[in-house]
């Protein structure tokens, strides 16, 4: 392994708006259930916290919330930070970022839309292992952990799907864990920009734009700027992909599965 994938592996972690009413019976607020707004439809709908949720759960469980709105570049919470918030993205991306003791970012996961942001932790004193920042405007829906914490007791399928998120998030950092550890960069790279597509790929024509710039993407692929500027260049030459100042538009997806997968 080389010096800079050690550098980066080491930043890598191993693994009231109810609060009154929290100790109240949820079904008292039965009588103020909303509709689901046509705006959230889509990512609530795709939300894997919402899997196999009825309805009329679903839309209590979106009545306890309010909506957030973050600007670019703002941050949602600190590496550290007391969990006080449940955040579900609806619009918008988000990343999420540790500093090493050089100062240098990894971002270790972007967040799209429908998205869970940081950790799912309710139970008291739990910190945050990563901090988050608003990677352009974002909206956001939010429950405090009280209030989460009670709806999760009151509906299981919810606090199902929060460890089976939780069980993800912990099987994708100990599959970028060996990637690091076993692949070549061109591997890492490929495989990085293949699962960007469905997360926060941009349609545009025909084609998919994913809006990184080469410092962000060389921060997720424990590489430097030069090397991944390099790599994209050899792609542009080969028609795999178009560089923008700012995002990477993929051409042929079907290369980059191949090049991820040869030994």
């Amino acid at each position: 392994m080389s010096d800079e994938t050690g550098a980066w592996l080491n930043t890598m972690p191993y693994t009231r708006a109810l609060s009154q009413s929290a100790s109240l019976p949820l079904r008292q607020n039965r009588l103020e259930v909303k509709p689901v707004p046509s705006r959230w439809r889509q990512p609530v709908e795709l939300s894997q916290l919402f899997a196999a949720i009825p309805p009329r759960d679903l839309a209590e469980i979106l009545t306890a919330s309010r909506t957030m709105i973050f600007t670019p570049k703002q941050t949602l919470f600190y590496t550290g930070e007391k969990i006080e918030r449940v955040i579900l993205l609806t619009e918008g991306s988000v990343k999420i970022t540790q500093i090493d003791e050089f100062g240098s970012t990894v971002i270790l996961r972007l967040v799209g839309p429908g998205g869970v942001v940081g950790d799912l932790g309710v139970a008291r004193q739990s910190m945050h292992s990563a901090g988050a920042e608003a990677r352009g405007n974002c909206k956001a829906l939010v429950w405090d952990t009280a209030t989460f914490e009670a709806l999760s007791e009151r509906f299981p399928t919810l606090q199902r799907n929060t460890l089976r998120i939780l069980a993800r998030s912990l099987h994708d950092l100990e599959s970028r864990f060996c990637e690091i550890s076993t692949k070549r960069v061109a591997q890492r790279l490929a495989l990085e920009l293949a699962r960007l597509l469905p997360q926060v790929g941009r349609k545009v024509g025909d084609v998919v734009e994913i809006n990184l710039s080469r410092e962000e993407l060389a921060q997720m692929t424990a590489t430097t700027l030069f090397t991944v500027s390099r790599q994209l260049s050899i792609w542009e030459q080969q028609g795999i992909v178009s560089l923008r100042r700012l995002g990477v538009v993929i051409l042929n997806p079907l290369s980059l599965t191949t090049i991820s997968e040869l030994k």
